[in-house]
């Protein structure tokens, strides 16, 4: 009988149990079966891997404080994610158990849901779509939450989300149009006002609209009951007031951030810290309070893992009270401490960059921008303009070096006899100094090992026995090996500091042994030797006069890189009356002057006069002396103007006229001497001369240009061709015609004598009848191959048979018949031959036939 109710009881609880798992069934146990499946198991694990997901989150995203912070923790990308792209793996989970309640636990009767947790599946779908930034999908599931369940009690919380999809999709006003009815018309919880207000600001702060923005957040933060936010909201409303100017306002907000303390995160605390100091004048008066508040922020152990931007702002807190070693000390020490914060990066290395600059140490500031590039994004504004600066800086780094050394040479020259001796002792000495004390600070720290060691247990056992273990004769050892030879690496030919000079191994002989032992000892005495410094001295009157003009030329380029590029009028003055204090080439005075007069007259100087009345008595001819008397003149369209006489040269030279260009070319470069238009003219006539004269001079002549103007877009061009497309042109070796295919890579060339330039053009002309008449598709063109000759070229031949065949047709069929010498030539043949002008080594290379 028990065994029979048992089965009876199974099976009603089995019934009940399979007839409770239908979603078609609209009963209390149906309902309440799925509400709780629903609830404790497919949403509360998938609730559980989402807020795995925001914490993983929240624990990778850096707030960048260098600029506003958005409401909202979420780092956002330029990229449109897909469905099937990997995303993160919690929110992957979330929307499964999402998916996976709704599909199997929805209760959809009679167009109502009967499931109570269906709305929260649909809104935990949407909400991990949202931060994997699937923005679309997600707005549909917040969306069916809105139109299709009326009375849920997560229809606010959908609202506010939705919006947020909105501001994310940039539908801003659509947002806060949505913000303001629901705000309006439903009954919101006090988080949930805080969380519409918050994005109702973030949707303001998108649209630029500040002050609107900053009671949004004024409100939220009031009704927010969690303190992190509270915290974030106030130090964005005191960042918004400091872009409108309101400083008191700003610290006022700062301060209510600093008040929460621990309340909220501490990054928020040290950064609102950092801002209230920057929006504090620092007077006489709170000069020493604000010394020790810093130090306060220094020395509190809370706030070591932001060091970084405590000692960047000690830095300049120093830097403006020209405490300056102190604030160098401190961004280093700033950098140091940062790791990953890549604008902070850049901002200390460009505090060091622009220190060095404005004290000339131009190598120095040089490598500071250098450390700030990689620490920005590229293709910005910043970017462009550190690159610029950097680009600047290495002409200018490359024109001081030049001076320095020809400064230092001439001086040296110029010096009595006795003086240079005086000099050198006096370097030689400093030398012997810093050895000795090199070695005795060596042989201290020595001698404090051994004493060390001779305590220890093996140095008790070993004492007076092998040499290595003895520990006074170790020490005198070393520092006997120490004074001979310095200090040496662990390596094969140890004995030689400059291993380029060791001797193979196969090579013996007491002679070449003694020699190479002595080279390397002169090496090492050399620095200690008088001699060896006054012979390097030179005597040559010539080299001297070279060094000065090397040294004009390099402070004239320094003067208009100080005028033009940096805005450095009085450094760029002194460099140009550097030039013409020193007995300047005579294609230097006259810019010189004339640029020295345009500093005067932009500073006010009283020099001005002098130098106007220096420029029109010594140079009243000259171009400079025109555009004083007559500032009109330097108008673009003046026909007579630098450009205007640019542009007609460079028609010339698209006709070919390469002789004209060149000379024109010479006399405009001799006339506007030290106007940016002249390495222009210096690039075309290169171009010129190597149309004309071939590969040797147009080498020659490039390497003029980047040479003698290299901070110009044509000095540079030219270097690059220099380095790039030269070598590709050398090649003299001309590729075999035998077997040659192609598509219109064969041509047909009849030379002619330029003095036979009517002949020319009548066989151009009917040649270009003849493939007009024959339907051809070749071009003609007449190439200038030298002083001498010129070519009339049939371009487009398929191959060397249709070339020849061509050439043949067009001489003896009677319609056409002409026959004035010619030749086919592959085109690649062809313009090595026009590059290096050897057509006669073609000509005995190709064309004569082999015995």
């Amino acid at each position: 009988m028990k065994l029979h109710n048992k089965l009876v009881l199974i099976s009603v609880l089995g019934g009940i149990v399979l007839s409770a798992c239908s979603t078609k069934k609209d009963t209390f146990v149906n309902r309440n079966w799925h509400a709780l499946n629903t609830k404790y198991n497919t949403l509360y694990n998938g609730n559980i891997a989402f807020e795995e997901g925001r914490e993983e989150l929240n624990n990778t995203y850096k707030d960048d404080y260098w600029e506003l912070l958005p409401v909202e923790r979420l780092e956002v990308t330029e990229e449109i994610k897909l469905d099937s792209e990997d995303n993160n793996p919690n929110f992957i989970i979330a929307e499964e158990k999402a998916t996976k309640a709704i599909q199997k636990h929805s209760m959809d009767i009679r167009d109502e849901e009967r499931n109570p947790q269906t709305d929260e599946a649909f809104l935990l779908l949407g909400k991990a779509r949202y931060f994997d930034q699937r923005y679309i999908p997600a707005l549909e599931a917040f969306n069916y939450i809105i139109n299709k369940y009326e009375y849920s009690d997560k229809l606010a919380e959908a609202r506010i989300w939705r919006e947020k999809v909105n501001i994310r999709l940039e539908n801003e006003e659509l947002a806060i149009k949505n913000l303001k009815w629901l705000m309006k018309y439903e009954d919101l919880k006090e988080q949930e006002y805080a969380d519409a207000r918050a994005m109702m600001a973030q949707a303001y702060i998108n649209l630029g609209v500040r002050d609107t923005a900053v009671q949004q957040l004024k409100i939220a933060s009031y009704y927010t009951k969690k303190n992190p936010e509270k915290g974030r909201y106030y130090y964005i409303i005191g960042q918004l007031f400091n872009q409108m100017g309101h400083k008191d306002s700003a610290n006022y907000a700062f301060d209510k951030v600093i008040d929460l303390n621990r309340k909220s995160p501490r990054v928020y605390m040290i950064n609102a810290e950092v801002e209230k100091i920057k929006n504090t004048e620092v007077t006489e008066a709170n000069k020493e309070e604000m010394f020790e508040y810093l130090t306060d922020l220094e020395e509190n152990r809370e706030n070591r893992p932001f060091l970084n931007i405590i000692f960047r702002q000690i830095a300049e807190f120093h830097l403006q009270q020209e405490n300056d070693s102190v604030a160098l000390a401190y961004f280093n020490k700033s950098l140091r401490a940062t790791q990953n914060e890549p604008k902070l990066n850049a901002l200390n290395y460009e505090n060091l960059a622009v220190y060095n600059f404005d004290r000339n140490e131009y190598k120095l500031a040089g490598a500071y921008y250098d450390s700030v590039l990689p620490n920005l994004k590229e293709n910005t504004k910043k970017f462009r303009s550190t690159k610029k600066k950097l680009d600047n800086l290495e002409d200018v780094v490359k024109y001081e070096d030049i001076v320095q050394h020809a400064d230092s040479v001439i001086t040296l020259y110029q010096l009595p006899k006795e003086k240079q001796i005086a000099f050198f002792e006096d370097h030689i000495n400093t030398l012997k100094a810093a050895e000795e004390a090199a070695a005795k600070k060596e042989e201290k720290r020595q001698n404090a090992g051994f004493a060390q060691f001779a305590q220890s247990k093996g140095g008790k056992e070993n004492k007076g026995k092998f040499y290595f273990y003895n520990v006074t004769s170790l020490g005198y050892g070393k520092n006997d090996f120490t004074q001979r030879w310095g200090k040496r690496e662990l390596a094969d030919n140890w004995r030689w500091s400059d291993k380029s000079r060791a001797l193979p191994s196969e090579a013996t002989g007491d002679a070449v042994a003694a020699s190479a032992t002595e080279g390397s000892d002169a090496g090492v005495d050399d620095k200690m030797s008088l001699d060896f410094y006054l012979d390097k001295i030179p005597t040559d009157e010539g080299f001297i006069d070279s060094l000065q003009t090397e040294r004009n030329f390099a402070n004239y380029q320094l003067g208009l890189i100080y005028k033009e590029k940096f805005k450095e009028n009085m450094l760029a003055a002194e460099k140009l009356e550097d030039v013409l204090a020193s007995n300047p080439e005579e294609r230097l005075v006259l810019p010189s002057k004339y640029n020295l007069y345009k500093i005067y007259e932009e500073e006010g100087s009283p020099l001005l006069a002098s130098m106007k009345a220096d420029i029109l008595k010594n140079h009243g001819d000259s171009r400079y002396a025109e555009i004083i008397l007559n500032p009109r003149a330097v108008l673009e369209d003046d026909a007579d103007s630098p450009e205007a006489r640019y542009a007609t040269l460079f028609r010339m030279y698209q006709q070919q006229q390469f002789l004209r260009t060149i000379t024109g070319a010479e006399e405009n470069i001799e006339k506007f001497t030290g106007d940016p238009i002249v390495p222009k003219l210096e690039m075309l006539k290169a171009n010129a001369i190597g149309r004309l004269n071939g590969f040797e001079p147009f080498e020659e002549s490039l390497n003029y240009v980047a040479l003698t103007y290299p901070n110009t877009p044509e000095g540079k061009k030219a270097e690059m061709i220099v380095s790039e497309q030269l070598p590709k042109l050398a090649v003299t070796e001309f590729s075999p015609e035998q077997g040659s295919t192609g598509t219109n890579n064969w041509k047909v060339v009849f030379p002619f004598r330029r003095s036979n330039d009517q002949i020319a053009l009548r066989v151009m002309k009917e040649l270009e009848e003849a493939i007009k008449d024959l339907r051809y598709k070749n071009i003609v063109s007449k190439d200038i191959y030298t002083l001498e000759e010129q070519f009339v070229v049939v371009h487009g031949f398929k191959s060397k048979d249709y070339a020849l065949g061509f050439a043949e047709l067009i001489k003896f069929n009677k319609d056409y018949l002409i026959d004035n010498e010619n030749f086919v030539i592959l085109s690649d043949n062809y313009k090595i031959v026009q590059v290096h002008k050897n057509l006669q080594d073609y000509k005995n290379q190709i064309l004569t036939p082999k015995p």
